[in-house]
């Protein structure tokens, strides 16, 4: 038997009971499947999109066969089983080169006949198999990316990353490493990635399948766009995202809203989205108005939009038992089923009722489930003007989280979970399309690898109002940029807590804005105390509201924001046409420097923009370290430096450490469009 057989530009490799296919796949790139089942499966679970074709050269020469795909190149060596051991025992060695240098990038464990092979599949039925892949570790080795979490590394090396949709915690299972290369798990499976001293391993708990997917860069940029390439790339953001968002839990009343929004403009103040939260409904899974509290939500979208303000709304994927669309969801097969008990995955509250209700959720993944619940949101919400939705708690989530007793339309639950959210801003996207509307942005609390191409916006969950939390946000966002999502926000000030009259809090949500005038979309949001019950509202949540001198500070970082829109959208152009995240790490545009790749508490905006948010309460100082192969100013006192050293700069309330690169001129301090602020303000004082 020939263990090496080429079709095409793939080289398979077939041995024992298992069959491995390598091909490339896009620029610089190649696509790795190995499985023991007699066939691979189709790519409806794949990130990736159909590849152009590419140039590349396979050779097979006696037990060596080598792929080489531009810059990256595989190399497998097949090694005689000892005696004593079956075929099942032959060692395949799998290694991945830069083919310009010959440097090795990244390689198998080596294997070794008394210990579980470096993919090693274990089966747990119905062709499904749990799979661990094991790769070699390198000293030195940094790596980045894996969607968004809240454990506050930029570098992950070390740490153990649960492969799992959680509020909060977004699995993009691509990786950028330091030695030049980017992995793509391309597997929505539940499982977990070490990253260990001692060795990488990968784990899906139940596949049919290996399929990772590698490319090779002289640069993270290099690696980024080719990743971005082949999972898809964002839309256009439209030009109204680039601005302010207002958002609480929550506007009860259509009357609210609208008074909030007239506060706004009364105000002089930039808005250009506001959201209506969840419980605007009369029941979970009717997604539509409640006509008690929002009458004419048509004509309330038509005053926003005259004040040059766009409507979000809530939608969850759930149904209440009692909804309008439940029995015919249930009956049609559209419901994500259980193997045990009622297909009841959530205990929560809802509209009209004191007790909690058990609600289900629809299946993502059924194309026909898809078009079902977008028809309905285009009744309950399109048909009245509204084009912008929040797709909320698209994880989906669930109490308790158990997989194995999940199936969905596309699988086994433990096989197929994390592409929920994608296939869910999939739906979405699709409609708007069907409708000929080209502006589209999803406010998700989920993704996955690909959910960019759809228009998702991803923030990062219900997280608590502390500095920690702050300080975990910096790493969150530069992650889930380098992960392929460019479109990403926070809840300003945090989601959980926040007493508007405590002087620690206005402290901290003043930061915060800073922070988040520099994030790709520019958002607040928060329960906010004192708290009510989450079916009524939470405490107030407005600009105003947080004291005189808080606000003070928060309306120049406003008019700031709003300088700086065409150069946000010039950054929304890069990400669409290249893949570059609007927030880039350091190492990101400065690559050369080592020191750079420490950096886990600055990041660049876009590339003429060094930000330095206070992390720290009490802070009126903070070092910065300025990257080598630039000249920086201080945007605020016009001081030049030298790139290559750490400068302590001042940092009062008022002002965020920011450093223009060789003479960039960006619209940092304050201009005419405050005077006429204030002229409104001054008409609103008794």
């Amino acid at each position: 038997m020939n263990i090496f057989t080429q079709e095409g530009q793939a080289l398979i490799v077939r041995f024992a009971e298992e069959t491995v296919r390598i091909e490339p796949w896009g620029d610089h790139a190649l696509r790795v499947r190995a499985t023991p089942n007699p066939s691979f499966t189709d790519d409806h679970l794949s990130a990736l999109l159909p590849p152009m074709r590419t140039s590349a050269d396979v050779r097979i020469e006696g037990n060596r066969a080598l792929v080489r795909n531009g810059r990256i190149a595989a190399e497998v060596i097949v090694r005689k089983p000892l005696d004593w051991v079956d075929a099942s025992g032959m060692d395949i060695g799998l290694r991945f080169l830069d083919a310009e240098t010959g440097a090795e990038l990244l390689a198998e464990e080596s294997y070794h006949p008394s210990w579980p092979p470096p993919r090693c599949f274990r089966s747990v039925g119905d062709d499904l198999w749990r799979l661990e892949a094991r790769f070699r570790a390198y000293a030195g080795e940094r790596f980045y990316g894996l969607g968004q979490h809240q454990h506050a590394l930029l570098n992950q090396k070390g740490a153990v990353i649960d492969l799992i949709q959680l509020n909060g915690e977004v699995s993009i299972p691509f990786l950028l490493s330091n030695r030049g290369y980017g992995f793509l798990w391309n597997n929505p499976a539940v499982g977990r990635v070490e990253l260990g001293a001692n060795g990488t391993r990968w784990t899906a708990e139940a596949t049919a399948q290996l399929d990772y997917w590698i490319t090779a860069g002289a640069t993270p940029a290099e690696i980024v766009r080719n990743y971005t390439a082949v999972t898809g790339r964002a839309p256009m953001l439209p030009e109204f995202a680039s601005g302010f968002w207002q958002s609480k839990l929550r506007y009860r009343t259509q009357d609210e809203l609208l008074r909030v929004a007239r506060g706004y403009q009364e105000r002089g103040l930039p808005l250009s989205v506001i959201v209506i939260d969840f419980f605007h409904w009369t029941k979970y899974g009717d997604w539509r108005f409640d006509p008690n509290n929002w009458p004419d939500p048509a004509g309330m979208v038509r005053e926003l939009e005259s004040m040059g303000v766009k409507t979000m709304v809530s939608v969850w994927p759930a149904l209440n038992p009692d909804s309008a669309n439940f029995h015919v969801a249930m009956r049609a097969g559209w419901l994500l089923r259980t193997l045990r008990g009622q297909p009841a995955h959530m205990n929560f509250h809802d509209q009209y009722t004191d007790a909690r209700v058990y609600l289900a959720y629809y299946d993502a993944t059924h194309p026909e489930a898809r078009r079902f619940i977008w028809e309905q949101v285009k009744q309950g919400y399109y048909d009245h003007g509204i084009k912008v939705y929040w797709l909320d708690a698209c994880e989906p989530e669930m109490y308790p989280v158990q997989y194995d007793n999940l199936r969905y339309h596309a699988g086994d639950g433990r096989a197929v979970a994390n592409i929920y959210p994608l296939r869910h801003a999939q739906g979405f996207y699709e409609g708007m399309r069907a409708q000929g509307e080209s502006e589209i942005v999803f406010l998700a609390r989920s993704a996955w690898a690909g959910s960019q191409r759809y228009g998702a916006a991803v923030w990062s969950g219900d997280i608590q109002s502390t500095w920690e939390a702050l300080r975990a946000q910096v790493p969150a966002g530069l992650n889930i940029g380098l992960s392929g999502i460019p479109w990403w926000t926070t809840d300003i000030g945090g989601f959980y807590g926040g007493d508007v009259t405590s002087d620690d809090f206005r402290e901290l949500i003043v930061r915060w804005f800073q922070y988040g005038a520099f994030c790709p979309l520019f958002r607040l949001h928060g329960y906010r105390k004192p708290y009510g019950p989450i079916t009524a509202s939470g405490g107030p949540n407005e600009v105003w509201e947080f004291g005189e001198r808080a606000y003070s500070i928060i309306r120049d970082v406003m008019f700031m924001r709003q300088r700086l829109r065409p150069y946000v959208m010039r950054l929304m152009r890069e990400a669409h046409e290249h893949g570059d995240p609007p927030m880039r790490p350091l190492f990101y545009v400065f690559p050369a420097d080592a020191d750079a790749w420490a950096v886990e508490d600055a990041y660049m905006f876009g590339p003429d923009l060094l930000v330095a948010p206070v992390l720290h309460p009490g802070a009126v100082q903070r070092e910065v370290y300025l990257p080598q192969g630039a000249h920086w100013t201080d945007a605020w006192s016009g001081q030049t430096f030298a790139g290559g050293q750490a400068v302590r700069v001042d940092a009062p309330l008022e002002r965020i450490p920011l450093f223009l690169r060789d003479n960039a001129q960006l619209p940092i301090q304050a201009s005419s469009v405050i005077q006429s602020h204030d002229r409104a303000e001054a008409k609103m004082r008794p």
